[in-house]
């Protein structure tokens, strides 16, 4: 076994790969970047080498740094993790150039599944399910028109080189295949360094299961059953769950071993994960099809840890240095039911837009570490770190488990519940929605289940006006009398010398002005009107942050956080947050926005589809901006002309900086 490995990423899996080495007495080194100089992972390993600047190309990406770290540090072995250097062939075979064992598949079998077209012949050959296609290497804009045409609309357009649901487009209509291929191709250059795309059939009502493979130097080869990941935003995975429901035995089975043929077509060694398309026909009937190999680790391999009770990075680290398979394929067995959630940096009401900013508040639910724990959290940030633009927009992983999918389910909703972050915006709540739908838990699944849910899925507000302002008022209380002096007259809580006292507070909830009432009554207590909800208002606190609230006949227990100017609320059932509005401070205010579009994150401007002397409609695409790996597309906030454009192709800009100027009509 190794004594020192370098572990080739940073963030949760950068932690995870060190807390399984430390575990079995391997020493570990961290490589960051500037952005990364205080991150978790470097303290969660043995020593560190700084290999750059922020970007992900200036620092992970830079094989030559981290093998020079490699070498200067004595470690034996690179551990990739998932993502950046994980599935490059010619990292893998730098590695053993220099010496050193990567913790992976051969670059060969990195080189055979990294390219989809490619892979999809292999697989053709080996007999394993394909689904109808273009997969050939002319890559003339016009033939992949044609070749979309005949195969029949809607298709899918994705980067031959591609994975993590980037560089792939769906197109419904032939009108719209040439823009959604141009589209394609740009993130595909900006995420793989090639634009080259292959174009399937869009099947219909979709499941995306995956097979977890593991193959050893002695030509062992195993599949640790299913995971079912068909809950997507973006073509991006939201939750994952294992195994899959609904899955038959023969089923498993047939998935299973088409899986090992895969792998083993190409010599496979390590963790792999064979992906397919499950169509799902009206007698019920189920038909899989290849999608696509990832070489490496997968983000949701900690729930198959949990039915399995396995370390798969053991198994990694183990396989790497020479050893057997632990387990044949008649000693592996499913226990229970596992589910994962990525808690991601984004705004789901704004298309997932991502979020960048503080983790002012960073609260989680107790946790254990591995493998079948019944809560179990993966991070690798801590309270007062930075999101930034320059990495994908996960914060953490949550995942449960239970000894069935109800018993995982409620407690992944009560997990949820627990999880409170402040400081940038998060689908923490839009997570717990769509455990609350009735497709995801009876286990109608498919991967347009968010867009089949869209009307109870966006735009929630589970606590209400009435709740959420009672709150804020309540904290604002509480936060004065800590602070309020002796001097009567110096006090803001409504005293006064004679008869009762009335105080006004202004808001601003879901965008929209509110305001609440609250009178201090002569016997001290106090009373709120909140619209047309009013009645006796009383307020206890606990440590903490946490308040019990009595109002509008009921009691709450919450927890409330004030940043800045808003309050945010938590309560067991969802959560909200409020804007205490200054009336002074916002009088006489302009409506500086007029007129004005600005980016929405920080992130480079990719293209203009509009000039100055334009006219636009509201909804219309103007610009394209990459952020977070991912393009945006800006669109017109309203009618009007377009007066200039601020910056151009290629340029850099802030969160909040004007792009154009649009003249209202």
């Amino acid at each position: 076994m190794f004594d020192k490995i370098l572990i080739a990423n940073r963030g949760e899996i950068a932690c995870r790969v060190a807390a399984t080495a430390r575990r079995m007495a391997i020493r570990t080194v961290a490589v960051y970047s500037d952005a990364d100089a205080h991150a978790s992972h470097v303290r969660a390993c043995d020593e560190s080498v700084h290999v750059g600047g922020s970007a992900p190309g200036d620092s992970y990406l830079r094989w030559e740094k981290i093998l020079e770290a490699a070498r200067a540090t004595g470690a034996q072995a690179v551990h990739p993790g998932y993502g950046f250097l994980s599935e490059n062939e010619s990292f893998a075979r730098a590695c053993a150039e220099a010496g050193l064992v990567f913790i992976g598949p051969p670059p060969s079998a990195i080189q055979a599944m990294g390219l989809k077209a490619e892979s999809k012949r292999l697989m053709e050959k080996a007999g394993v399910p394909l689904v109808p296609g273009y997969h050939g290497s002319d890559q003339d804009a016009a033939l992949l028109q044609r070749e979309a045409d005949r195969i029949g609309y809607p298709v899918l357009i994705k980067a031959s080189a591609g994975g993590g649901g980037k560089g792939m487009r769906v197109v419904e209509r032939a009108a719209d295949f040439s823009a959604a291929l141009a589209s394609c191709q740009r993130e595909a250059i900006n995420s793989f360094g090639q634009d080259a795309v292959l174009i399937e059939k869009y099947v219909q009502r979709p499941r995306h299961i995956e097979i977890q493979v593991f193959g050893d130097t002695q030509g062992h080869c195993v599949y640790l059953f299913e995971r079912d990941c068909s809950v997507q935003r973006r073509h991006q995975k939201v939750l994952e769950e294992a195994p899959a429901p609904g899955m038959s035995e023969s089923m498993r089975k047939e998935m299973g071993e088409a899986a090992v043929a895969a792998a083993r077509a190409v010599g496979y060694v390590g963790a792999g994960t064979v992906e397919f398309i499950v169509e799902q026909r009206d007698d019920g009937a189920m038909s899989f099809y290849f999608m696509e190999m990832n070489t490496r680790l997968q983000v949701e391999h900690p729930v198959t840890e949990a039915i399995t009770g396995l370390d798969l990075v053991e198994w990694q680290l183990r396989v790497a240095a020479g050893e057997p398979l632990p387990l044949a394929q008649a000693e592996l067995q499913i226990h229970g039911h596992a589910i994962e959630a990525r808690i991601c940096a984004e705004n789901p009401d704004n298309n997932f837009l991502p979020a960048t900013g503080t983790l002012r508040v960073y609260r989680k639910p107790p946790a254990t570490a591995f493998q079948r724990s019944r809560v179990r959290i993966d991070d690798g940030v801590r309270e007062g770190d930075a999101i930034s633009p320059f990495y994908d927009s996960m914060i953490a992983k949550l995942i449960v488990h239970g000894s069935t999918r109800e018993e995982a389910l409620a407690r992944l909703d009560a997990a949820l519940a627990r999880t409170h972050i402040v400081g940038v915006s998060t689908n923490v709540q839009f997570l717990r929605g769509i455990l609350g739908t009735e497709s995801f838990s009876q286990a109608r699944l498919d991967t347009a289940l968010i867009e089949h849910e869209r009307a109870v899925l966006f735009d929630r507000e589970p606590l209400g006006l009435p709740l959420a302002a009672a709150a804020s008022v309540a904290r604002m209380l509480l936060d004065e009398a800590a602070s309020a002096t002796d001097d009567p007259f110096s006090r803001r809580d409504g005293w006064q010398s004679h008869g009762t006292a009335r105080r006004t507070f202004d808001f601003e909830f879901r965008g929209e002005p509110a305001s609440a009432e609250l009178h201090y009554l002569h016997d001290g207590a106090l009373a709120l009107r909140v619209g047309e909800v009013s009645g006796p208002l009383i307020v206890g606190r606990f440590p903490g942050d946490e308040l019990e609230i009595q109002f509008g006949g009921r009691r709450h227990t919450l927890d409330v956080y004030v940043e800045g100017d808003t309050t945010h609320i938590f309560a067991a059932h969802g959560a909200t947050r409020i804007v205490n509005i200054d009336r002074l401070a916002h009088a006489g205010e302009a409506d500086a926005e007029a007129g004005r579009l600005t980016a929405p994150m920080p992130g480079k401007v990719v293209s203009f589809s509009v000039k100055a002397g334009d006219a636009v409609t509201r909804g219309q695409a103007l610009a394209v901006m990459e952020a977070m790996k991912m393009e945006h597309t800006i669109a017109a906030p309203a009618d009007g002309v377009v007066e200039e454009l601020l910056y151009a192709a290629g340029d850099q800009v802030a969160e909040g900086a004007e792009l154009l100027r649009i003249a209202n009509e």
